[in-house]
């Protein structure tokens, strides 16, 4: 049997993932916006687009430190970032943060919350990176 992705019902942007490999489910989760089914505390992926990640990092940082809390205390989770390090660099988001700012709000997850952050240049890249991720985790899991 294939292993069962959720997706968050509160995820507004859900990827589709490949049918051969994974079922999907729609349920909440109590935090990141993937995981597995019955391993909905253990491993969890907070997908960001890069103007919701820098709005959320600006903006939003209270809410979101929050989240990356709940996220550090699972056996594997990580923010998965729709754009690359360089379009940050080159302030291709909306807003006017600084993109040291940006930048410096991304150390801080990395290393205050021990969340790692990986830049997936785009959307397909992003989705292929979260479904193997969580395809990964599962086979470590020992499931079936």
């Amino acid at each position: 049997m294939n292993p069962v992705i959720v997706i968050d019902t509160r995820e507004q942007a859900p990827y589709a993932f490949d049918a051969a490999r994974a079922q999907s489910i729609r349920a909440a989760l109590p935090a990141g916006d993937y995981s597995l089914a019955g391993l909905e505390t253990v491993v969890a992926v907070e997908r960001k687009s890069l103007d919701d990640l820098v709005a959320t990092v600006i903006r939003g940082r209270d809410r979101f430190h929050r989240e990356l809390k709940r996220l550090a205390a699972y056996d594997a989770a990580c923010v998965v970032v729709e754009g690359g390090m360089d379009d940050v660099l080159a302030r291709r988001y909306a807003g006017g943060a600084h993109p040291n700012a940006v930048l410096g709000a991304v150390v801080s997850i990395v290393v205050d919350f021990a969340v790692p952050v990986y830049f997936c240049s785009n959307r397909p890249i992003a989705r292929t990176f979260v479904q193997e991720y969580l395809l990964r985790f599962h086979e470590k899991a020992g499931r079936p």
